[in-house]
């Protein structure tokens, strides 16, 4: 998951490097999307409510 999130703050900078504001957002938001996810999964791990095997 958190190759996933590099991946899109990457290709995030390079398309703001280049001018393209739309793909820009569109990754930036997907990464931010992911972020959220990680953040309330390892939540849940850390209170014991989801276990991983």
């Amino acid at each position: 998951m958190f190759e996933i999130i590099l991946i899109l703050l990457v290709v995030a900078a390079v398309a703001a490097l280049l001018g393209f504001g739309r793909i820009s957002g569109a990754a930036l938001t997907g990464a931010k999307i992911l972020i959220g996810v990680v953040l309330i999964l390892f939540l849940l791990v850390i209170l014991g409510i989801v276990a991983i095997a």
